[in-house]
């Protein structure tokens, strides 16, 4: 096949771009899912390797990197050392190591080994399955947290009383690890899931907050600056409290600095996101020509 390549666009620019075709206030693209990346819209008049100072050029951050000078000592722990220690790019993409779906499950299964080695879980027994790396999905991690939505209060933060076959389901996904849970346990491990999907949320949140405030920072002229961020990947789809953690973080993080996020889910934004930009590049050498 002859074939002219026109353009080469990753998924987060590609998201950005299907949002941005129904959302002109789209200024941001986030990934979300086996890995996190984020992209922006930015002025070319603060893009130094470029010559002109007209318009604007979107800027693929690869943030998932972000940490990797140390900038992220201060937050990360035993957990998320450990993960890095036994990962196959050791010292690398720690920011993406600490939210991305590739990583969140195994997070919680070392949080619940220790707990099981400090005797606070499953009678200090715990499992074979439970101790081999990787046999917690985060895909469990999601289920769980469909059962939290209902075991806690969300304002609150505080254990009400979670339905029976909430509980089940999560005696449920345990047996597959060979392990039989009580009650008192299942809230436990309830509890561990919570966190670290919080924490998650709120880390990307904190990068998200950061990337709006410098939008604004460069549009001096709008009293309230109002962006929209483009959003794909399977955490951010198909994790139950994910994005309405993320989206409230970013608004509490932006308090005050006179903008104002939205965030819309794109459909299969890299294809979409291709397309366009290709039939974008199309046309201006057509027009060249």
């Amino acid at each position: 096949m002859d074939v002219d390549i026109i353009a080469v666009v990753n998924d987060t620019v590609g998201t950005m771009t299907s949002c941005a075709f129904d959302d002109q206030e789209c200024m941001v693209g986030l990934i979300v899912g086996t890995g996190s990346n984020a992209c922006y819209m930015e002025k070319m008049s603060n893009i130094e390797r470029v010559d002109s100072d007209k318009g604007e050029m979107c800027v693929n951050m690869e943030w998932g990197a972000f940490g990797d000078d140390g900038a992220l000592s201060e937050y990360r722990n035993e957990y998320d050392a450990h993960v890095d220690e036994n990962s196959l790019n050791c010292g690398k993409q720690l920011y993406e190591k600490m939210i991305s779906g590739m990583y969140m499950g195994e997070i919680v299964r070392l949080v619940l080994v220790k707990l099981t080695d400090d005797g606070l879980l499953f009678g200090g027994k715990g499992s074979d399955a439970l101790r081999t790396r990787g046999s917690f999905q985060t895909s469990y991690v999601s289920q769980i947290e469909s059962v939290s939505k209902t075991a806690f209060h969300a304002k609150e933060s505080m254990y009400i009383d979670a339905i029976p076959s909430g509980m089940t389901a999560v005696q449920n996904i345990l047996a597959t690890l060979d392990i039989g849970a009580m009650r008192h346990d299942c809230e436990i491990v309830i509890q561990v899931c919570r966190a670290v999907s919080r924490r998650a949320a709120h880390l990307c949140a904190a990068g998200i907050a950061a990337v709006a405030r410098k939008i604004k920072a460069s549009h001096p002229e709008q009293e309230v600056l109002r962006m929209t961020c483009g959003v794909d990947g399977t955490v951010y789809k198909k994790h139950p409290t994910f994005s309405d953690i993320m989206s409230e973080k970013v608004n509490e993080l932006c308090a005050g600095a006179d903008v104002a996020v939205n965030f819309a889910l794109s459909y299969d934004g890299s294809g979409k996101g291709a397309a366009l930009i290709t039939a974008v590049a199309q046309r201006a050498i057509n027009a060249e020509q």
